[in-house]
């Protein structure tokens, strides 16, 4: 049997896979991917894609629903909606386990790896005891007044339509879906009304906040072809303390409309620089958890040498320093220009730590770096470069523990794998739940040479 786009079939799944989809294999046609399912669930699926060897297609009524279902809290996550969500029907409990399987099956297909694991709540996410299925998220009431796994998300970037409404992109496509409120979004960013006014000339609106400070900034980008000068009554109006405006190839460069460019985050004990187009985790508490993950994972010692690789703004590089002290040596290395200027002004009390400009693969292929015993790698979602894979595998480097943080499980275990294969071991993982209601998740992988 092929399947047609828009055609309607009866379908029953049975497992998940990575990306936010669950499975069914009919007897008579090829596998379907289907959205907004559970394993195990009954479903009428409308097909939306077809290929030579798969189908995908969304659940538009569930005929046997799972007993972890729950009602999505968002009206727009759902079948036609928002792509910004994938598992808003099922309990937080259930959301953990989903990825923790995923996060298993990449293991073990990808790296030969079987291995037990667990995705944590992060703090403010976990449950409160609220019977299944009530209040937002089917996990109880935060004291801010947001259900466990909603009003987590500190940068939002909505798509504007040629008709100046902002909104979010729907799953696998262009259209953008005039969304209101974004449930997920934290309370300061919905504060702002993006979606409430009008954004003419414009392709984008990235909205940021920093929970400690209450900072805000908003960045707009032009659309194709359009001549702003980056003032209109919406930014004029907006209050967020910062305004950006971005051009120049994939929207890279950015000129202050207003504010200073920066917000200040707080982590890991102390404030961090971070301009307003550097990276940094978008949970709440997601910074604090993974620097104490990656600690307690490198065991660093005093006079040890670390490298922080894809350091960002040096949130890992800033917490290694103190503990290896004027005796040891940390490097960051990291592409970004702003993410570099903020690395070394949040690094300029420890004169042991430098931080490198450049291409990670490049700045190692060029040498001059001392041998390090240990490294920290957080590398964008494509995972790391294989030259970066041989230069920490190789004996005359001197590492000997790596601490690998991955939001993308598939790149995390093909990477894990090629250090497999070259010597090393998986000591250690701990995967943490910092995207509640999206298929994404974040993971802390340590690994040693093996004995």
């Amino acid at each position: 049997m092929s399947y047609l786009r828009g055609q309607v079939v009866e379908l029953t799944t049975t497992d998940v896979a990575h990306g936010g989809w669950c499975v069914a294999r009919p007897d008579d046609g090829p596998v379907v991917f289907i959205r907004h399912a559970l394993p195990g669930e009954r479903v009428l699926a409308r097909v939306t894609d077809v290929t030579s060897r798969l189908a995908r297609a969304e659940a538009v009524e569930i005929l046997a629903a799972s007993p972890d279902r729950v009602a999505p809290p968002c009206p727009y996550a759902g079948p036609g909606g928002c792509g910004g969500c994938d598992w808003q029907h099922a309990s937080l409990p259930a959301q953990r386990s989903l990825k923790a399987i995923v996060v298993r099956q990449q293991l073990r297909r990808l790296a030969g790896i079987d291995r037990d694991v667990e995705v944590e709540a992060l703090p403010g996410d976990q449950d409160t005891g609220a019977p299944q299925g009530e209040g937002p998220g089917a996990g109880g009431t935060r004291p801010d007044g947001h259900g466990a796994g909603l009003g987590w998300r500190t940068k939002v970037e909505f798509a504007v339509r040629e008709d100046g409404v902002a909104g979010l992109r729907a799953h696998r496509s262009h259209e953008v879906i005039e969304i209101g409120e974004c449930l997920i979004a934290h309370p300061a960013i919905n504060d702002l009304a993006v979606t409430g006014r009008q954004w003419p000339g414009l392709s984008s609106v990235e909205a940021l906040v920093a929970p400690a400070s209450g900072e805000r900034a908003v960045i707009v980008s032009g659309g194709r072809g359009a001549r702003t000068t980056g003032r209109s009554e919406a930014i004029e109006q907006i209050a967020a303390e910062t305004v950006l405006r971005s051009s120049g190839p994939r929207h890279q460069r950015l000129a202050p409309v207003r504010g200073r460019g920066y917000l200040s985050q707080h982590a890991a004990g102390r404030d961090w620089r971070v301009s307003a187009g550097a990276f940094w985790q978008v949970h709440p508490a997601a910074a604090d958890t993974l620097t104490s993950t990656v600690l307690a994972g490198l065991q660093a010692q005093p006079g040890d040498a670390a490298l922080d690789l894809y350091c960002g703004v040096g949130l890992f590089a800033g917490a290694l320093a103190p503990v290896v002290g004027p005796g040891g040596t940390v490097i960051g290395v990291e592409a970004s220009e702003a993410a570099v200027r903020d690395a070394r002004h949040n690094l300029r009390e420890w004169p042991w730590a430098r931080v490198h400009r450049g291409d990670v693969a490049a700045v190692l292929r060029r040498g001059g770096l001392p041998a390090a015993r240990l490294a920290v790698a957080d590398p964008p979602r494509s995972g790391l470069a294989r030259e970066v894979i041989e230069y920490l595998t190789a004996a005359g480097n001197g590492a000997s523990r790596l601490a690998y943080v991955s939001c993308d499980p598939a790149t995390l275990a093909r990477d894990i794998g090629l250090l497999v294969a070259r010597g090393w071991t998986l000591d250690g993982l701990r995967a943490f739940d910092a995207f509640p209601m999206t298929h994404h998740v974040e993971c802390v992988a340590v690994l040693v040479p093996a004995p």
